[in-house]
């Protein structure tokens, strides 16, 4: 790994996190957590690619270490593929041999389709929730219903992630 490659990934880094993520969202434990996963990730894809361990086995090591981190916290859609972004930026940094223009185009790459696919005007006339109904709703139609009372607007989407009969409630990503 050359000087200049991590130089890029440290300038994409600080896009991704402080000039996308923290200027829309705020939140600092996530944006400390993106750097510091896109730092690792350069360090060992660095090493890994200078040892002679497969490429492969670096990867799937990077795959298991997401999923328990993803998994130790309920995180949004929104912040995985921050996460992503973040340990892609970290990978395109760090890899031996990609020369370094595919590296900075693929960075740039990831960057924007960020930066554009989470633009506050790309769905700036839609939201989401997750709602816990206190009844047990399994008709489709009542529940669209009773969801659009509740949030006094119109439902695009509905989906039903769980019915509780006992406890009478329903659970629905509106």
């Amino acid at each position: 790994m050359n000087l200049v490659s991590l130089g890029i990934d440290l300038v994409a880094i600080v896009l991704l996190a402080f000039g996308i993520y923290f200027q829309r969202y705020r939140r600092r434990e996530v944006m400390v957590a993106m750097i510091g996963l896109n730092v690792a990730v350069v360090a060992v894809s660095a090493a890994l690619s200078s040892a002679s361990v497969g490429l492969g086995l670096g990867l799937g090591l990077f795959g298991v270490l997401s999923i328990i981190r993803l998994r130790s916290e309920e995180l949004s859609h929104r912040e995985i593929a921050y996460y992503f972004a973040a340990l892609s930026l970290g990978l395109l940094g760090g890899l031996e041999g990609l020369p370094l223009l595919w590296s900075i185009g693929l960075m740039a790459l990831v960057l924007l389709a960020i930066a554009i696919g989470d633009h506050p005007r790309v769905t700036a006339h839609t939201r989401s929730a997750e709602l816990i109904i206190d009844q047990a709703i399994t008709d489709p139609a009542a529940l669209e219903r009773r969801t659009s009372e509740l949030l006094g607007g119109v439902v695009t989407d509905l989906v039903i992630r769980r019915v509780d009969l006992i406890n009478d409630s329903t659970t629905v990503q509106v």
